[in-house]
This record gives C-alpha cells, sequence and structure tokens, in this order.
C-alpha cells in the first residue's frame, strides 16, 4: 500500500524537478554579439529551447528573447539542455538595411556558465 502512494509522489519530484530547456535556470549565457570586430549594441537575442541546429531566420518560430545592453553583452540564465540563439542587430556603417544576423548552437550543464560570442553578418 505505501508502494503505491510513494511511487506517484516519486514520479511528480523527478519530472518537476529536472527541468530542462527553459529560462530562469542556475546555468548562465552570456557573451557579445559582434559584426567582425564591431559590438552591435541593443541587438535582439532570439532563444529556441531543445535545439541544436538553425531552426530558421523566421524568429516566431522561438521560444524567447533578450536584448543585448548598448555595449552588445547579453545575458541568458537557463536550465541545463541544447538551445539555438540567433542575434539580429543593426550596424549602420554598413550599407543599407544595415541588418546583421547570426547564430550558435549552445549545449549546456546544470549551473555551468557558458561564454558564446555571436558572430553576424549582413542579412536581408
Amino acid at each position: 500500500m505505501t508502494r503505491l502512494i510513494l511511487l506517484p509522489i516519486f514520479f511528480l519530484v523527478v519530472f518537476v524537478g529536472c527541468k530542462k530547456n527553459q529560462l530562469d535556470g542556475s546555468a548562465t549565457i552570456e557573451g557579445t554579439v559582434r559584426h567582425h570586430a564591431k559590438l552591435i549594441g541593443n541587438a535582439t537575442v532570439f532563444i529556441k529551447f531543445k535545439a541544436k541546429e538553425f531552426p530558421g531566420a523566421d524568429t516566431t518560430l522561438y521560444d524567447a528573447k533578450v536584448r543585448a545592453d548598448i555595449n552588445g553583452n547579453y545575458t541568458v540564465k537557463c536550465y541545463k539542455g541544447d538551445y539555438y540563439l540567433f542575434a539580429y542587430g543593426l550596424d549602420p556603417a554598413i550599407q543599407s538595411p544595415y541588418i546583421v544576423i547570426g547564430g550558435s548552437p549552445v549545449h549546456i550543464r546544470n549551473r555551468e556558465k557558458v561564454t558564446i560570442d555571436l558572430a553576424v553578418t549582413e542579412g536581408d
């Protein structure tokens, strides 16, 4: 009888306690958004959960986003898992339309801190 009561509690604790591919966890992904050597301030970094490959440039398919600061620095607090980061920014030093894009996959473990500088290039 006790096993019948403890078994559902055990599974509830395991499934609720093992968060993956979400924001606000104890792991940190941080870095800068750069177009060659130039920092791209105020770029948007889109985040796709459970992704190891580029999911495409359609930003509506991404699960979350963060904004880089004026110096191009961004930080994502997350749980362990696989993420794809896709940066979108503006570089007025290039010919119009000034759009720069680029991304990178990230695998992160619990409580790990990973630095990923996102290299962006001229986009469409």
